[in-house]
């Protein structure tokens, strides 16, 4: 009997952490003017996105954990094919609320060429309202334009094509080639 209860609550936990515990992972809508943030890199270098207002459109791809296997096909789709990317007058970063040591691991183990950035207090995560149930980024991509307004907010990301799917959508978006 015991075994049995013990199995029951194993199935409800594994089936809990597969379900989406909202629609969406944010309440933020295209057309609103994204959230500032200020958050360390791999570099060591500090990004904030009021740096590219007038400057440049940007993408900040969250993820939920650094070192695991949807986040890691994700991050090396982006660094192996992050040439597509890099054609559009764009500054693109994958962001997470990992501590900047778990990233910085993370950025060297998967060869990460472009920045990655760390939001250990949470508060750019709750500015862009991704943080779920976990307390870790859902799985959100953010297009922002020059002006620092969203343009775009994918919610439906393939690790795989991550990079691929980028440059679909900022070619849809209409964001300038260099």
């Amino acid at each position: 009997m015991l075994l049995n209860k013990n199995l029951i609550i194993s199935i409800l936990l594994t089936l809990i952490a597969l379900t989406p515990l909202t629609i969406n992972a944010t309440t933020l809508k295209v057309g609103d003017k994204a959230p500032n943030f200020n958050l360390q890199a791999t570099t060591g270098d500090y990004y904030q996105l009021s740096d590219y207002k007038g400057k440049q459109a940007v993408v900040i791809a969250w993820y939920p954990m650094a070192n695991t296997s949807g986040c890691t096909i994700e991050c090396k789709s982006i660094t192996e094919q992050g040439h597509l990317i890099r054609e559009f007058n764009v500054s693109y970063v994958m962001a997470s609320v990992d501590p900047i040591d778990d990233n910085r691991d993370f950025a060297e183990k998967t060869g990460a060429d472009f920045p990655m950035l760390s939001d250990p207090s949470k508060e750019a995560a709750k500015a862009y309202d991704v943080l779920n149930f976990f307390k870790v980024a859902n799985r959100v991509t953010f297009y922002i334009d020059k002006t620092g307004t969203i343009v775009k907010i994918d919610e439906d990301i393939n690790p795989e094509t991550a990079a691929e799917d980028m440059a679909r959508s900022l070619q849809q978006l209409g964001i300038e080639k260099i």
